[in-house]
């Protein structure tokens, strides 16, 4: 491909695909498709791993249970190879991932988690029902005297967020992907796309394009996405462990999702105390503009769940918060699809609180249906998803 545009000198004439967004989905997508021989240009307005982004923050979850959806199980065993593999090429001496395990709880006996514990357990993945007595001898700082399920994948773990993706990026970087950080315009008229427009006025030719912005995707594509992704203010918040006390550390306790009450916790790792976050969707919120200062409603619920599941950290002083976004679609379900107006055009999103574990996977899926000009699965594609909240992927 061929273009008369003045491109600047730091940036390649023409890339067979570009890239926008650096986060999980963004980057990995990028990393499969120059593995695959493809020129890339990754493009983010604030950079890898930056705070804005759903893919920023210290940690994240990744579990492989997830209901009766085993589609997503096994996209998470995936991912969980990859990030690994990842890790080992990693040679900054920082983990980027540590497998605490993941223990599911509930006071009810809710169907999810039966289902998730059928397909754990007729699939290939390690789970552990846990009874009251092997929950309070394995965790004595967890209160768990009304729960009446209790489930652990002891394969699962924590993965070490904003670390993971600046670690990718350089990786693809020296694989000669060209990292662009910039604002993307939107593609203003129908038809075949032929050049990404930046902000600043300069363009970024290539053959096909891959929106995969986040929570941006509704400002991107307002008419199309609008509706149909929902950012959401979502808040975190650390609290520090006693002095030379080793009980709360990822050695001794798993990362915990208590099911029911709206909340998880991560177990203290690297010294970043007890992680407490909130699943609860908040209220619509801009990447961009938004204030990331804590509030107070938060804060008193965190401390309440506190009192009562881990009393030993009630008055526990808060030592970091954070605030992230969700960009949920109506069912959790990923969007991944050809854009209806431009058909070398691609959006990817839709992580809905639990995308950036599925990064590997989604962007090995990504590259091989560019690769291949095959459709998605129907689950994914943009004709499933609604604009009235019923989430069941989660």
């Amino acid at each position: 491909m061929t273009s008369d545009l003045a491109v600047p000198a730091n940036r390649p004439a023409a890339s067979d695909v570009v890239v926008i967004g650096a986060g999980a989905f963004g980057s990995w997508t990028a990393h499969h498709l120059s593995n695959a021989g493809a020129r890339v240009a990754l493009v983010d307005a604030y950079g890898p791993g930056n705070s804005r982004s759903s893919s920023g923050d210290e940690s994240r979850i990744l579990r492989c249970g997830y209901g009766a959806a085993a589609a997503y199980s096994r996209f998470a065993r995936r991912s969980r190879e990859l990030w690994r593999e990842l890790e080992a090429r990693h040679d900054a001496g920082l983990p980027l991932w540590h497998q605490c395990g993941v223990l599911w709880t509930s006071s009810t006996e809710d169907p999810y988690l039966a289902q998730t514990l059928a397909t754990l357990t007729n699939g290939p993945y390690a789970a552990q029902v846990l009874d009251r007595a092997s929950l309070n001898s394995r965790y004595p700082p967890f209160e768990t005297g009304d729960v009446v399920r209790a489930l652990l994948e002891p394969d699962a773990g924590v993965l070490m967020a904003r670390r993971s993706i600046q670690a990718l990026a350089a990786e693809v970087s020296k694989q000669g992907v060209d990292l662009v950080r910039a604002e993307a315009v939107a593609p203003s008229t129908a038809g075949r796309m032929t050049a990404l427009r930046l902000a600043d006025g300069s363009e970024l030719p290539a053959d096909r394009f891959v929106f995969a912005c986040g929570a941006w995707l509704p400002t991107v594509f307002p008419e199309l996405l609008g509706q149909k992704i929902t950012p959401t203010r979502q808040v975190v918040m650390y609290f520090g462990t006693p002095p030379g006390d080793e009980r709360f550390t990822g050695s001794r306790l798993p990362a915990w999702i208590d099911f029911g009450t709206g909340m998880y916790a991560l177990p203290d790792l690297e010294g970043r105390g007890v992680k407490l976050g909130i699943d609860t969707h908040g209220a619509r919120f801009d990447p961009n503009t938004g204030e990331r200062t804590l509030d107070g409603e938060s804060l008193r619920a965190a401390r309440g769940w506190l009192r009562v599941r881990i009393p030993g950290l009630a008055d526990a002083p808060l030592i970091e918060s954070r605030v992230c976004q969700y960009e949920n679609t109506s069912t959790g379900d990923f969007l991944i699809d050809r854009h209806p107006d431009h058909k070398n055009v691609w959006i990817v999103g839709g992580g809905s609180g639990h995308g950036f574990k599925y990064g590997p996977a989604v962007g090995e899926y990504v590259a091989h249906m560019i690769a291949t000009n095959t459709d998605p699965d129907v689950r994914f594609s943009l004709a499933t998803k609604g604009t009235v909240a019923s989430r069941v992927i989660y």
